[in-house]
């Protein structure tokens, strides 16, 4: 199994920044992406960005270029850098692991492993 925590989140002001981070323990070996994905009060979760062990990554339109992911695997963490942030943020922000490595030992992990969130306000 992979469990995930989340943390960096905050309350911030219009125009600030936030790094979020995401650690994962237990088979994390077996971890062969993660993304970011965010939910709005009264909207869906929605994706924000991911990356995978070969450093594919994906953006949401709404990044703007104003969020960077990238990944230390000696740490096994996950980042999310936000910049210029905006009222339109706010959100809580979950990481998600995606345990897919084509390898016998990680058969019995596959699958995908949210976080609990953390907690993203920008004020305007």
């Amino acid at each position: 199994q992979v469990r995930v925590v989340e943390s960096g989140g905050g309350l911030v002001q219009n125009g600030d920044s936030l790094r979020l981070s995401c650690t994962a323990s237990g088979e994390t070996r077996c971890v062969s992406a993660m993304d970011w994905y965010r939910q709005a009060p009264g909207k869906e979760r929605v994706l924000v960005a991911g990356i995978t062990n070969e450093d594919t990554i994906v953006y949401a339109d709404f990044t703007k270029g104003r969020f960077t992911i990238s990944r230390d695997d000696r740490k096994s963490t996950w980042y999310l850098q936000m910049n210029s942030l905006n009222p339109e943020d706010t959100a809580v922000y979950f990481c998600r692991a995606r345990a897919s490595v084509p390898q016998n030992f990680c058969i019995a992990t596959y699958g995908d492993y949210w976080g609990q969130g953390t907690q993203v306000t920008v004020s305007s």
